[in-house]
């Protein structure tokens, strides 16, 4: 190998090291970005919801994290909205998620 070629091969290295390093602190923002908005919302729900509410969604979370995470934006914009009074008690979270579980549709397949 020629003194050009080890050059070269070390500013590939670099270059590639670097754009890694980019990606890595891109991620860690992101990162943060996310951790200060989940800290917002948990802060919001904590002033909409009773304790007792927080417990269910809580449950909740741990079955179906990603409906959880729909359902905790949609009660946040429905206070906003002033469509329902704060705090949200646990019966009146029972009765927002009977309503959504009938809006639900499931399909079911029959094999024969």
């Amino acid at each position: 190998m020629s003194n050009d070629d080890e050059e070269e091969i070390e500013e590939l290295r670099r270059r590639r090291m670097l754009e890694l390093q980019q990606r890595l602190a891109q991620e860690q923002q992101r990162a943060q970005v996310q951790q200060q908005i989940e800290i917002q919302k948990q802060a919001v729900l904590r002033r909409i919801l009773t304790p007792e509410a927080r417990r269910r969604l809580n449950n909740l979370k741990m079955v179906k994290p990603e409906f959880t995470s729909q359902l905790e934006l949609q009660l946040i914009q429905l206070v906003q909205a002033g469509r329902v009074p704060t705090p949200i008690t646990d019966e009146q979270l029972k009765e927002i998620l009977i309503r959504l579980q009938a809006q639900r549709k499931d399909i079911k397949i029959t094999r024969r």
